[in-house]
């Protein structure tokens, strides 16, 4: 069975997109609607604009959603997932890509999203760090004994944890971890503690947008982050999608729900290939590719 994923932020690059917006006259067309919808030329940005300026997360997260739905949508009859599944933004782009939501809903959300985190991280000073090389029960515990708000965010693969919350607590968390033997345990530079308590204020704004937006079964089950298990109801998405900024992303779990179910493949759709690394990690056994686009 082919599972297709979508990944998140951190995927972008510069130039990213450009490949396709002049081979594919379809991807063309999509990126210049995605400019009318957003107000600015996002095109501009993404294919010559600085690694500074695409790292902004109203920028970030529809350059990625853009060019993961892009590339499902030039691979035409190809597109055949019979699961789908993405990391944080990229749920987003794999709804889209599975007819849960159409192109300009999905956009928009994306754009609301992006402008609700950035908006909830400048209210407070808050940060994240990726934990390696120690088991998720003992990150989780160190979180738990650790004074202020830290909580493990993003369950990438094994071994390798991202926690999430205030920086004054994430910096003592970081430390306990090396202490438990961590491998490593690094603050990473991003605006703010994503996936965590402190993204509420965007969580409660988000939920009304959503709550607005017109959703459809789609062609397949979608295995979403807050649940890990395959969701088909458009009101589950839903409710899972606004829960999905302030709970963990459970991509571990996630992935190793779709192979019990029958996954034996994973297309990886979008910029990079940095949940093919993950998904190898979590079950070697696993196949994983990027989609072969011909003009």
């Amino acid at each position: 069975m082919n599972a297709y994923v979508f990944p998140g932020q951190g995927a972008q690059f510069v130039g990213m997109g450009l490949d396709l917006y002049e081979k594919f006259p379809e991807a063309q067309s999509l990126f210049e609607d995605a400019n009318d919808i957003l107000g600015f030329s996002i095109t501009d940005i993404m294919f010559e604009g600085t690694a500074e300026a695409l790292k902004q997360t109203k920028v970030t997260q529809p350059a990625i959603f853009l060019h993961s739905v892009a590339m499902g949508k030039v691979m035409g009859t190809k597109f055949q997932p019979d699961m789908v599944a993405g990391h944080s933004l990229g749920e987003l782009s794999a709804l889209v890509a599975n007819s849960v939501l159409d192109f300009e809903d999905g956009l928009k959300l994306v754009s609301q999203r992006a402008m609700a985190m950035q908006k909830a991280c400048e209210k407070q000073a808050s940060t994240m760090a990726a934990v390696l090389g120690l088991e998720d029960a003992v990150v989780e515990k160190i979180c738990e004994e650790t004074p202020g708000i830290v909580v493990a965010a993003n369950y990438n693969c094994p071994g390798q944890l991202v926690i999430s919350g205030e920086v004054e607590a994430i910096n003592l968390a970081c430390e306990k971890m090396k202490d438990a033997g961590a491998k490593r345990a690094l603050v990473l530079p991003v605006g703010g503690a994503f996936h965590s308590p402190l993204m509420e204020p965007a969580r409660e704004e988000l939920a009304a947008a959503i709550e607005a937006t017109n959703f459809k079964a789609g062609i397949c089950p979608v295995y979403q982050n807050v649940s890990t298990t395959a969701v088909t109801d458009a009101d589950q998405i839903k409710n899972n999608l606004i829960a999905q900024l302030t709970a963990p992303v459970k991509w571990t779990q996630s992935v190793q729900n779709m192979i019990g179910d029958g996954a034996t493949l994973f297309t990886e759709i979008g910029p990079g290939k940095v949940l093919q690394g993950l998904v190898k990690k979590i079950d070697r056994s696993a196949n994983t590719t990027s989609p072969d686009l011909e003009v």
